[in-house]
């Protein structure tokens, strides 16, 4: 049966939208007699099929280095032919079993969450269409269809986040979440078409092939290749196109689990596919480096100043899309797609225990937080796994993924980007340290005082996440993606493995063992305001962008009010009065009839020859 499902593995995202399409009976017209849970149970059934395909699969295609090829006719018009092709691979399909295991956790986790509300038709259907477009996403080959598929995910984060509509917050983040990928979506698309006429395919692989012998215009190049990352760079958060992840916070927490830990990634992964293109620019690859770096070093310091848990949280998720950049504008995407499967299992751990937390103290400001290590211990270990999990801290992935990116980089001369990589390393070990001893070290407060461990179904899958996460080591050397230690520097991972334990130590001794009573207080205060506040950037968003939109839709108003509505009222005024005036000179005579014709016709003889007139004269 596994090479049967190995050659239908084009059919992993149709179980997801099955699920979909079978929650419509769970309307609002049918929710009084049956109830919304089962939407619910149908979901998670047909999740857990996607991910049982999908993980014999990968078992059947692991060690085979040749993929298998599936197309799917779509347009043949005026000489055009659009066929889908996509591509099952054990990376692809491996990408297909980090999702669909992540979506049934988080639907498990939801089923706890959300277990009063009454929109859970909805909710399922909605987080559905997500697995489905990450899972046709990873599987898709061509660049056109991958673009369709990151509009579908669009469409599903807007309704994600919207999906308490009747919330004023909750409105304003899906529209700027919606708004603001709208701007790297029509520069991504700009690019999309820009590059058919120079490889003429939009097949990556027929890309890659293209890259390897392409002539063309460095300039060119240089457009296309800008174009085509700042489409992810909206989708991965990246400065400054970085607000809408914050804001995106305010939808339901299960949703956030997918979001944040997978959805956010696929800019990388599309990137990842565009590297060989990218790399035709060392302009555009200077870009890449740039955009994440300046994301990356600005997201961990603003981190560490927030006092809301969501807005940690998503600071943290930027800046591990920073370092994804900087592998992939330095030709590492090997070290992307690793940082990308240890980020997913570590920020899924610490969003699912960040909702543990939030569901029973009902607040998420850190400051009323303190005391739950002997309430939540759970939680507490789940939290601190994914916080290890995410840094470079041996024996755990994130120590083996962040060593090949450096590794990496020190080899190809890069020793700036090896000190960029230590400090963002040393920043997120600090952040979380700071998190985690403001939430369970400490004094028991007023919010704090009756928080016991929440129900099983939220517990259980953020113990399964800290396990896979604590695994996840052994997984990757069974598959043989660990990088062999002859291979990588072995001072460079000494260094890293200092970095986080000096930033965690530093954490700890500020919020655990409270050295310093006030550790803001450390800290000048025009510089935490800078930090708390973004470095002003929704303030400079407003005085310019905002600011430049409204003055130009008033001018577009009073241009359109009294100019072009003032030429049509005048023309239409002046047909008026004209013909009320003609209405008066129908007497019936006909002398009056021929007077006015001769008048006319001199009138019109005069200025025909007016010229002569005057020559006359």
């Amino acid at each position: 049966m596994t090479p049967i499902l190995a050659q239908t593995s084009w059919l992993i995202p149709l179980y997801p939208l099955m699920g979909a399409l079978l929650t419509i009976p769970w309307s609002p017209a049918m929710i009084r007699r049956t109830g919304p849970r089962p939407a619910g149970y149908i979901n998670i059934v047909m999740t857990a099929l996607a991910l049982t395909h999908s993980l014999l699969a990968f078992l059947a295609f692991w060690g085979k280095s040749s993929p298998q090829f599936f197309f799917a006719p779509w347009l043949n018009v005026a000489g055009l032919n659009l066929t889908i092709p996509l591509e099952a691979s054990a990376i692809t399909l491996g990408a297909c079993v980090l999702i669909t295991t992540l979506n049934l956790l988080a639907q498990l986790y939801a089923v706890g969450y959300l277990e009063m509300d009454w929109g859970w038709g909805r909710f399922f259907a909605m987080m559905a269409l997500f697995e489905a477009g990450l899972c046709a996403l990873v599987l898709c080959n061509s660049l056109l269809f991958a673009y369709m598929l990151l509009e579908i995910l669009t469409l599903g984060t807007y309704l994600l986040v919207g999906f308490w509509y009747n919330q004023s917050l909750v409105v304003t983040g899906a529209r700027d979440a919606f708004l603001t990928k709208r701007v790297g979506d029509l520069v991504l698309l700009m690019g999309v078409l820009a590059i058919y006429p120079l490889a003429h395919t939009w097949d990556f692989r027929e890309l890659a092939a293209w890259a390897q012998t392409a002539n063309v215009d460095p300039g060119l190049i240089t457009l296309i290749s800008i174009g085509l990352i700042a489409g992810p760079m909206s989708k991965c958060a990246q400065f400054p196109l970085h607000l809408w992840l914050d804001e995106a916070m305010e939808g339901p927490l299960p949703s956030t689990i997918l979001r944040n830990a997978v959805v956010v990634t696929t800019g990388v992964w599309v990137l990842v596919e565009l590297e060989p293109v990218i790399a035709l620019s060392s302009t555009a690859s200077a870009f890449a480096i740039a955009v994440g770096t300046v994301t990356a070093i600005g997201a961990t310091l603003i981190s560490a100043a927030q006092i809301d848990v969501k807005r940690v949280l998503s600071y943290l998720s930027s800046a591990y899309m920073g370092l994804m950049f900087i592998a992939v504008g330095a030709h590492q995407p090997g070290a992307a797609l690793l940082l990308a499967l240890v980020y997913a299992l570590g920020m899924a751990a610490l969003v699912m225990g960040a909702g543990s937390i939030i569901i029973n103290i009902t607040t998420q400001d850190l400051t009323q937080m303190g005391g739950l290590w002997g309430r939540r211990p759970v939680t507490a270990l789940a939290m601190m796994v994914g916080a290890a999990g995410l840094v470079a801290l041996p024996p755990l992935g994130g120590f083996w993924a962040m060593l090949s990116l450096v590794s990496g980089l020190w080899d190809s001369d890069r020793g700036l980007l090896v000190a960029i990589v230590l400090l963002v390393n040393w920043l997120t070990a600090f952040s979380l340290a700071r998190l985690i001893g403001l939430i369970f070290a400490g004094k028991t407060q007023q919010m704090t005082i009756r928080a016991p461990e929440p129900l099983w179904l939220i517990v259980l899958p953020m113990a399964i996440v800290a396990g896979f996460t604590l695994h996840l080591p052994l997984v990757m050397a069974q598959l043989h993606l660990l990088p062999a230690w002859a291979e990588v520097s072995q001072d460079m991972a000494l260094l890293l493995t200092w970095s986080s334990i000096l930033g965690a130590a530093v954490g700890t001794l500020l919020y655990v063992n409270r050295v310093v009573e006030h550790p803001a207080g450390l800290v000048k205060k025009p510089l935490q305001n800078l930090l708390a506040y973004d470095f002003y950037t929704p303030k400079l968003y407003r005085n310019t962008f905002v600011l430049g939109v409204d003055m130009l839709s008033r001018l577009t108003d009073w241009l359109d009010r009294y100019v072009v509505d003032g030429v049509v009222n005048a023309v239409g005024l002046a047909s008026l009065f004209s013909g009320e005036t003609l209405k008066y000179g129908n007497t019936g005579q006909l002398q009056f009839y021929v007077l006015t014709i001769s008048l006319g016709v001199a009138l019109l003889g005069v200025l025909m020859n007016w010229h002569a007139l005057t020559a006359l004269f």
